[in-house]
């Protein structure tokens, strides 16, 4: 087994850089952790584990009728002072309405899987995104989570794949802002060096037995894509640019920008698995929580991103509650996430640092984490400071 020793610069508190490495002499996190899922488990509530379909057909319904006030506040007022207030507000909604779908595609909604489709599938066309597709998707991401060759989010490039890049895809991969625009490519694409898309039902990330689901999903964000089409048609293409087109990439940022920081950009550098040394609890152990300040209600705690890792049965209005019982048994394998004011502008810098410095990993080594590429570590939209 080969392990590469992380070489990273930590960021602390008053913002100075120290080295990590005297921190890493306390803690090594890709040590095999003391303790089992199970004793994890164990200490979580029993009520916790509680899904009931009121209560999130409830934050559905809040959201719902936020999206649509904020369509109303925007065409009543129309004037260039309201809308970047709109875009942004709707946009953000737009995200929460994503995590709710997240939740149904993870059977976390409601026990009954008819309900869980048939919101997800609402939720997740209302805002382009093929539901069972990223459900399937997304289901493989949380089997193999913090493994090098079979994660799905956010995978690391091994150096053999990432000098085969062309100079083009690394500035897309890793210069700001293009990654927080990445999400729909990937949706049509996924991610380098692995094939397949979430539309096509074909798709090596399908089995035949899915087909019919995927076929479904398609269908549904086609419907929408030509509604949407057709409402260009009959109110204007820059009337629903406005209204929808601006809201959805800011979601499409939110997205991004979250789920990259829920595997990225902790100080300390934190390990990648392949081989032997994988297990389900081990990958789970390599997320992240992050707080976001206000956003944390409206996005619907998806910061607490351990525990929902860890067991993602567990419905989001119980996540914290859930983390708080479990950090006597993760101990330092928890990470506390760095407090927020109202706007989480501080997770800006972390995400930046995060792009200069975690390119790739080693081809060899069951063990091993993101190394920098320097010509990218020099680029001006990616430093440091």
């Amino acid at each position: 087994m080969a392990v590469k020793e992380p070489q990273t610069l930590q960021h602390v508190g008053n913002g100075d850089v120290v080295d990590a490495k005297k921190h890493q002499q306390n803690f090594d996190p890709s040590a095999p952790p003391p303790f089992k899922i199970a004793e994890i488990r164990a200490a979580i509530p029993k009520h916790c584990w509680v899904k009931n379909p009121l209560i999130s057909l409830g934050y559905v319904l809040r959201d719902l009728f936020i999206v649509i006030a904020l369509i109303a506040a925007a065409i009543h007022f129309n004037n260039w002072i309201f809308w970047p207030i709109y875009w942004i507000s709707q946009g953000t909604m737009f995200w929460a309405l994503f995590v709710l779908g997240h939740d149904c595609g993870h059977g976390s909604f409601s026990n009954s899987s008819l309900l869980n489709s048939l919101v997800g599938h609402f939720l997740h066309s209302s805002i382009l995104v093929p539901y069972h597709g990223w459900r399937i998707s997304h289901r493989t991401h949380h089997q193999n989570h913090g493994h090098v060759e079979k994660d799905e989010s956010w995978v690391p490039l091994t150096e053999k794949m990432y000098k085969s890049l062309d100079n083009m895809t690394k500035t897309m991969r890793f210069t700001f802002p293009f990654p927080i625009f990445a999400y729909p490519f990937y949706l049509w694409n996924r991610s380098p060096g692995k094939e397949g898309s979430h539309f096509n039902p074909y798709s090596k990330l399908f089995t035949p037995s899915e087909r019919k689901d995927v076929i479904t999903s398609t269908v549904c964000w086609s419907i929408m894509f030509c509604l949407l089409t057709y409402l260009s048609l009959i109110k204007g293409p820059i009337v629903m640019l406005k209204l929808y087109g601006v809201p959805y990439w800011i979601f499409i940022m939110w997205l991004d920008f979250v789920t990259y920081m829920h595997h990225h950009g902790y100080s300390q550098k934190l390990p990648w698995y392949r081989g032997q040394e994988w297990d389900y609890l081990r990958g789970g152990l390599t997320t992240v929580d992050r707080d976001y300040g206000w956003v944390n209600n409206i996005h619907h705690d998806i910061g607490t991103h351990v525990i929902h890792h860890l067991f993602p049965q567990i419905p989001h209005y119980h996540l914290v509650e859930a983390t708080e019982a479990a950090k006597p048994v993760l101990g330092k394998y928890y990470r506390e996430p760095e407090k927020s004011g109202p706007v989480p502008h501080h997770l800006f810098k972390y995400f930046l640092h995060s792009m200069s410095q975690d390119h790739f990993v080693s081809d060899s080594g069951d063990i091993v984490f993101y190394q920098a590429d320097p010509k990218l570590q020099n680029n001006t939209w990616t430093k440091s400071e």
